[in-house]
């Protein structure tokens, strides 16, 4: 189960095709291959295909955006709510939307960011100190993970997607529960995790795990998108499908601090 902001482009697992040496359906003459051969390269960029240069600066911008999304959020919290509410449909847009759109990416990212800010200082107001160490955490998970991958050291395989779908339907099962009976008062805030710190920390080192190899597969896709000269547009879709796996560790990363300092 790969990032679903991946799964509806297959731009990022189909193979690449071929193009035949015709020109405009015919057969090109010895004089005009020579002609062709003797052409500059085309770049990437101008055949309008993704890079990882391009795609770097797309996820830069887009969390420019939600970073100023979060000052916002953070100055008046109250804007958490329909900012996660807002990011949540246009999270569900880009990811059923057949191209990518720039515009609908990095207005998700502004509302995103309303949501991260007003929950961040949400969070601060209670436990002092707790946001700059989710956000050092999350940036250290990432940085982490991307290294890894770089080396070659962590690679996506058949087997580990296996178990990684397994294991978060499982989580997703257990916070579902826990979310009930917190809601119903039979177990206190944080429910199963505020009992124990033990417990606590468990879970908090495997949702890790989770959120570390959903990044390997979000490079995965990315990769698999330059090699294949994916469209330029799709850099977006990358950029769109890190911001979610971002959020989601940093929002775990912060809740799990939140329930140790508890």
């Amino acid at each position: 189960m790969s990032n679903p902001a991946f799964n509806n482009s297959p731009v990022f697992t189909t193979k690449a095709v071929v193009k035949s040496t015709t020109l405009n359906g015919r057969e090109m003459t010895p004089e005009q291959l020579d002609e062709l051969y003797g052409r500059p390269s085309a770049t990437p960029t101008d055949t309008d295909r993704m890079t990882y240069e391009d795609t770097i600066i797309k996820i830069v911008i887009a969390f420019a955006v939600l970073l100023v999304g979060a000052v916002v959020g953070w100055m008046i919290p109250a804007l958490a709510i329909p900012g996660a509410i807002i990011g949540l449909v246009l999270a569900l847009v880009n990811i059923f939307k057949k191209k990518p759109s720039r515009g609908l990416v990095l207005a998700y990212a502004a509302f995103e960011g309303l949501f991260v800010g007003g929950i961040s200082a949400i969070f601060e107001s209670q436990w002092g100190g707790i946001v700059p160490q989710a956000v050092f955490g999350t940036l250290g998970v990432v940085g982490v993970t991307l290294a890894l991958f770089a080396t070659g050291k962590i690679r996506e395989s058949k087997r580990a997607t296996q178990i990684f779908t397994v294991a978060i339907f499982g989580y997703m099962a257990f916070q579902l529960v826990n979310l009930v009976l917190v809601w119903t008062g039979v177990l206190p805030q944080f429910g199963i995790q505020g009992m124990n710190p033990l417990i606590n920390i468990a879970i908090g080192i495997f949702v890790v795990l989770l959120a570390s190899y959903s990044l390997v597969m979000d490079f995965t896709s990315i990769k698999r998108g330059v090699e294949q000269g994916a469209p330029r547009i799709f850099g977006w879709q990358a950029a769109f499908g890190i911001m979610v796996t971002v959020v989601w560790l940093y929002t775990e990363i912060l809740r799990f601090l939140a329930i140790f300092r508890d």
